[in-house]
């Protein structure tokens, strides 16, 4: 099953987190939103769309409808894959100038998450954020 098209907002996620009070909910929360995501399929899983700078496997396939961009993602690590969960819902289905243009750092903010991860997945949530940008300005 492709998860092109998939649709829960970066807005339902902030207003969904902000009722927990701890955060060993959120990260189960974060764990739960990954594992909505279908895995991609084993033809996917190649070098081509393994991103960089990750700690755990990750794979990012995307494809333009009209002027949007969907993506696909998939890891290895189960918290990991709810964080693509969270980066998708910032970026799915959006245009390639609204991509660029939104402000991920303050949404990781309103999450309160960066700090809450350690440093190597930190870097691996910003290596999804640069692939996804870099796809936006390829599309431009």
């Amino acid at each position: 099953m492709s998860q092109f098209g998939t649709k829960i907002s970066s807005d339902d996620i902030i207003e969904t987190l902000s009722f927990f009070d701890d955060w060993e909910d959120r990260y189960k929360y974060i764990i739960d939103l990954g594992r909505e995501l279908p895995p991609l399929d084993t033809a996917q899983r190649t070098e081509e769309h393994l991103v960089r700078g990750c700690q755990s496997q990750v794979w990012l396939v995307s494809q333009q409808r009209g002027d949007q961009l969907f993506f696909e993602a998939d890891s290895d690590a189960f918290i990991v894959k709810g964080l693509l969960a969270v980066v998708l819902a910032a970026y799915n289905g959006k245009r390639p100038v609204d991509i660029l243009a939104f402000n991920i750092e303050q949404y990781f903010e309103q999450l309160n998450l960066i700090k809450h991860l350690s440093v190597t997945r930190g870097n691996g949530l910003r290596a999804m954020v640069k692939r996804i940008q870099a796809t936006a300005t390829d599309a431009l």
